[in-house]
């Protein structure tokens, strides 16, 4: 009787830079599916699942514009709170003296 071993196989996990990497491949079509999953060790399903979820999400990146261009006047608001915050720190370090680290 011939029995087989099971392995428990682990899940690889993926970083978003590397899908971003495949899927850029395989719009450029340069080579194909399959040969980009094989030189990544990846199943040509996952390559074209990479690929149709970048072709969706790519209008996002141009549509929505930096949050400091949303709200004119934060980034002016946010350097007085810095120089608030640094005067106070200064303030305390005077007044407690040497008992700060």
């Amino acid at each position: 009787m011939n029995q087989t071993k099971h392995r428990k196989r682990t899940r690889r996990k993926f970083t978003g830079q590397f899908k971003a990497k495949i899927a850029l491949e395989a719009i450029k079509a340069q080579e194909t599916i399959n040969q980009i999953a094989t030189r990544h060790e990846v199943h040509p399903h996952q390559v074209t699942q990479w690929k149709q979820q970048l072709l969706r999400q790519a209008p996002a990146a141009f549509e929505q514009p930096a949050l400091l261009n949303n709200h004119p006047g934060v980034e002016d608001q946010l350097y007085e709170q810095i120089g608030r915050l640094k005067m106070e720190l200064e303030w305390l370090k005077k007044k407690l003296g040497p008992s700060l680290p």
